[in-house]
């Protein structure tokens, strides 16, 4: 394997129809601070930030029902460092992606999470923060980004990433608004 190809573990999730977008659940920031907990409890000083980002994290924006979180350790690529702990919590690791941002995604089924992990300092973790606060503070982008979840999750999608792929446009766009 090349060192910077994205290496997938399990296969990606295949949709073959549309995207299911649900209503806002007030409850997701709870379940958030919950799997936060277990991951600060699991890891100790390994996790130097557990952030919650995505639709998820964004109130009144409907979202696929996943809560994505950010976790930033010193090294992603030391996946011995976090891997194991995590997956004592039920977490499976999915993907390497150690050419963009030594990013790697584990996932839980119930709840349902994707898990990104970054070394600290990302700038990709920075990137997610900033839009996510963005859709929290300015309604404009709020609204500019709903339409394009609910435009785009109305398509037919073979993979969920496609869909994600499809709206970096649309984040892009906010993100480099003033």
């Amino acid at each position: 394997m090349a060192d910077d190809a994205t290496e997938y573990l399990l296969p990606p999730t295949r949709v073959d129809g549309t995207i299911e977008l649900r209503e806002y659940d007030p409850q997701w920031p709870a379940t958030f601070e919950g799997l936060a907990t277990g991951i600060r409890t699991a890891l100790g000083p390994v996790a130097t930030a557990v952030e919650h980002v995505g639709s998820t994290s964004v109130p009144g924006l409907p979202a696929k029902p996943i809560i994505d979180i950010n976790l930033l350790v010193v090294d992603s690529a030391d996946e011995q460092a976090y891997v194991p702990a995590l997956e004592q919590l039920g977490y499976v690791l999915h993907l390497r992606e150690p050419g963009w941002h030594e990013h790697r995604l584990l996932r839980l089924d119930d709840p349902r999470v994707n898990l990104h992990v970054f070394t600290a300092g990302s700038p990709e973790h920075d990137r997610m923060i900033t839009f996510r606060d963005r859709l929290r503070t300015d309604p404009a982008s709020f609204e500019r980004y709903l339409a394009t979840k609910q435009r785009l999750a109305g398509q037919h999608w073979e993979h969920v990433q496609d869909y994600a792929d499809e709206k970096s446009t649309v984040v892009e766009q906010i993100l480099s608004d003033s």
